[in-house]
């Protein structure tokens, strides 16, 4: 029996805080995983999750199988986006190992060649931000013009320097014309091991957007 992995699930703080800043109506997550924002559905609000590999969509009712890049969905058909892009750490490393080291890789952990549009082979660079930019502008496609738009994301160290990969994400959403109504910095449990296990980013955060002409109720 094959046990399927993801090495990046949302946590329950980070739950915790996106049930708090999620509204009802239909809510999408394009980069769902294993599914885990499906344990926010409520009367009210209905979830539906998109992930590209199959292994992971089928790990919960509820999340088909898509592109992130070409979402199902018509425009303006979605009340909010709630999702978790990667961080673009050493998670995306997808040299296939074969010595028995720990590694808690997207690759290693779904044990096959990730699909082509998945951007958890993606480091810090050009790719990664050529790559997010055309996933934010299709998450921008199916929102309705008073969506909302959550967001958790994190930097990260790569040698001994904060890549600010948070800031990057927020400019860029905002750059297309929404407004951040919330940042909320989300302390967990990072991971204890690895090149920089002493020199962890302590948070993450979550970003709360709505469109400039829609702003948030004071």
């Amino acid at each position: 029996m094959v046990t399927i992995r993801h090495p990046a699930k949302f946590s329950t703080p980070i739950l915790n805080v996106l049930n708090e800043v999620i509204p009802d109506g239909l809510v999408l997550d394009p980069f769902a995983g294993t599914g885990r924002i499906h344990m926010l559905a409520r009367p009210g609000r209905s979830i539906v999750g998109v992930e590209i590999e199959p292994e992971w969509a089928g790990m919960r009712p509820g999340t088909i199988v898509g592109d992130a890049l070409r979402l199902p969905f018509g425009d303006g058909t979605v009340d909010c986006v709630a999702t978790s892009p990667t961080y673009a750490n050493r998670m995306a490393d997808h040299h296939d190992a074969k010595d028995g080291s720990k590694r808690l890789t997207y690759r290693h952990t779904l044990g096959r060649p990730l699909h082509t549009n998945n951007s958890g082979q993606l480091q810090w660079g050009k790719k990664y931000r050529v790559f997010h930019r055309a996933a934010w502008a299709e998450a921008d496609r199916v929102l309705g013009p008073s969506g909302v738009f959550v967001l958790n994301i994190s930097d990260h160290i790569r040698k001994g320097k904060v890549i600010p990969v948070a800031e990057w994400h927020r400019d860029t959403i905002r750059g297309m014309g929404w407004t951040v109504c919330r940042e909320i910095p989300v302390e967990t449990d990072r991971m204890g091991f690895g090149a920089n296990a002493d020199v962890r980013v302590d948070f993450e955060m979550v970003y709360v957007f709505k469109r400039e002409d829609h702003p948030h109720p004071a």
